[in-house]
């Protein structure tokens, strides 16, 4: 025996504990005396002294027979174990825990209730299973909803689910209400009010959506999220018409980004989404003059497109400088450098960046018959400001090919011609006729050896671009024919559409892939037809040169001449 004990004022301060699941699971099935024997005889599981069973009946203004036959009932439950009967002793058992012995379902307690669900039955043309049946009244015996409610519930799920109407989908529905404490008629009915009275909104979602299926419960509850949110629903139409292929949970994302921007009002939501689509366009635009590959434009429209767009530069403008990008090997960060530099020097309207583009592409066709001349010379931006330069200094492209020439075996060829250039424009020399025959004895072996190499080179390319003339304008004879087709031309437009619908879909609107893939399929096809009826190839539409390994441009990728230039 312990050596300490509570007084019996202390002890008659204590609680006695009640599980919760007692109250909502099994207090509201039994009766009042059911319910007071079992507290009562909870109490006197923490009480020291010694009660027997007739003292408790006394208290309880019951019989001893009926306090047997209560905690039988509790047994049943999975309540409690009677150890005991004469005397009776009984063990109480966790309720959360309880299993015990399947309650005996009563047949008259459900008739009434068996009506009306075989009517309901009957209206959707079902015939569920006795097992089926039988789990839910088990349902009810087992949880505190109303027999009226539980209808209720079977009547909304025939509403939503037709034919398919199933008992799993009913005792799913009905489980959910009880975890959300929803047992009563008034309680459920206003529940499913509440689905009720948005079932338009989730309707219309679907159609922009181009969803073609009912809704279900978890498509409510995404509705349910984004007004906790405080999305206003006009917001969640204007995201739906933007993606206008997809599902709820490709829309949740969307809805979830307007919510990190702070656009949760129909007005500022599609603002948003505008400058958004604006942003996207100039992404993928730039991207495929850039011939780079994009999967997620955002990242792109956040760090390059919203300062482009926000310094002044339209899509044209934009078109331009990424096709000159193009030609320098720049992705974005370099063509982003790019533009910084254009910025900075006010070249910003759309006049005064074809002006810019032009010059760099001038420069460029010029560094091309320097490479000719000289061999391989890398087009970087540091070699177009060297032949800006050299124009500035009023040398022309003549004067400038002609130091080219001269420099053609000089180790580093625009260093050396940069220093011939300086001490022509030193000397006042700005045409061929004018440079001077007497030059230093070192530099003067140097320009005659380069002279001799000079000539050969011209030669050689002469003999190239006669070559690949002729390849370029077969080619070109070969495409003018195949445009001035109508189905030719509509074909090709939907095809250089279709990849930039693809690459959107790839990351908006995955549920269109099939389709816009369909269409490309179909342009393709029509494409192949109508070059069929042309007697056009694809091999007409491209240059075929003689040389396939140096294009017939006498150099070879790695920069050594080409061994198809005759002996």
């Amino acid at each position: 025996m312990s050596f300490s004990s509570f007084s019996k004022d202390f002890g008659a301060s204590l609680f006695t504990s009640v599980e919760n699941s007692f109250i909502t699971k099994y207090l509201p099935e039994a009766s009042g005396d059911a319910v007071r024997v079992y507290l009562y005889g909870l109490y006197l599981c923490h009480c020291p002294e010694e009660f027997d069973a007739a003292s408790a009946a006394k208290l309880l203004r019951i019989t001893p027979k009926q306090l047997e036959e209560y905690f039988g009932f509790w047994e049943e439950c999975g309540l409690v174990q009677i150890l005991s009967r004469d005397p009776l002793f009984v063990e109480y058992l966790p309720v959360s825990a309880a299993v015990g012995k399947p309650k005996p379902i009563r047949p008259e307690k459900y008739a009434e209730f068996n009506r009306e669900l075989y009517k309901l039955l009957q209206r959707a043309g079902k015939d569920f299973k006795p097992y089926e049946l039988q789990r839910m009244l088990e349902f009810l015996e087992n949880n505190p909803m109303e027999q009226q409610a539980f209808l209720l519930v079977a009547e909304y799920c025939l509403r939503k689910d037709g034919a398919k109407l199933s008992a799993s989908h009913i005792l799913n529905k009905a489980e959910k209400l009880c975890r959300e404490h929803k047992y009563t008629y008034e309680q459920v009915d206003a529940d499913l009010a509440d689905f009720n009275e948005h079932e338009r909104e989730i309707g219309k979602v679907f159609t922009l959506l181009g969803v073609y299926r009912k809704p279900q419960e978890s498509d409510y509850d995404f509705l349910a999220k984004w007004t906790a949110m405080g999305m206003e629903t006009g917001a969640v139409y204007a995201a739906a018409e933007t993606l206008k292929k997809g599902t709820p949970a490709t829309l949740d994302v969307l809805i979830g980004e307007l919510a990190d921007k702070g656009a949760k009002t129909e007005a500022e939501a599609r603002e948003y989404l505008a400058r958004r689509e604006a942003l996207t366009a100039v992404v993928f635009l730039v991207a495929r003059r850039l011939g780079v590959k994009v999967q997620n434009p955002r990242p792109y429209a956040e760090e390059y497109a919203e300062k482009w767009l926000e310094r002044g530069y339209d899509g044209d403008s934009l078109s331009l400088v990424a096709t000159l990008g193009l030609k320098l090997g720049y992705g974005f960060p370099e063509t982003d450098a790019l533009l910084d530099e254009m910025y900075r020097e006010g070249v910003v309207d759309e006049e005064s960046v074809k002006a810019y583009c032009a010059a760099r592409n001038n420069e460029l066709k010029l560094i091309q018959k320097i490479q000719s001349v000289c061999g391989v010379i890398r087009k970087t931006q540091a070699a177009l400001d060297m032949v800006a330069a050299w124009r500035s200094w009023n040398f022309s492209d003549d004067m400038i090919l002609e130091a080219a020439h001269r420099a053609a075996n000089a180790s580093a060829p625009l260093p050396y011609m940069n220093k011939l250039l300086s001490e022509w424009k030193r000397d006042g020399v700005f045409a061929p006729a004018e440079i001077p025959e007497r030059q230093p004895s070192g530099a003067q072996a140097l320009r005659s050896e380069a002279a001799v190499a000079a000539d050969a080179r011209s030669e050689r390319e002469r003999y190239y671009s006669a070559l690949r003339e002729k390849a370029l304008r077969r080619a070109e004879r070969a495409r003018a024919a195949a445009q001035a087709d109508e189905a030719f031309r509509n074909a090709e437009s939907v095809i250089k559409r279709g990849e930039i619908e693809l690459a959107r879909a790839e990351v908006f609107s995955p549920a269109a892939l099939d389709e816009v893939r369909a269409r490309l399929d179909q342009a393709t096809h029509d494409r192949a037809e109508a070059m069929k009826r042309l007697r056009i190839t694809e091999r007409d539409l491209t240059p075929v040169f003689r040389c396939e390994k140096c294009s017939d441009s006498g150099f070879l990728p790695d920069g050594r001449a080409c061994d198809c230039y005759p002996k």
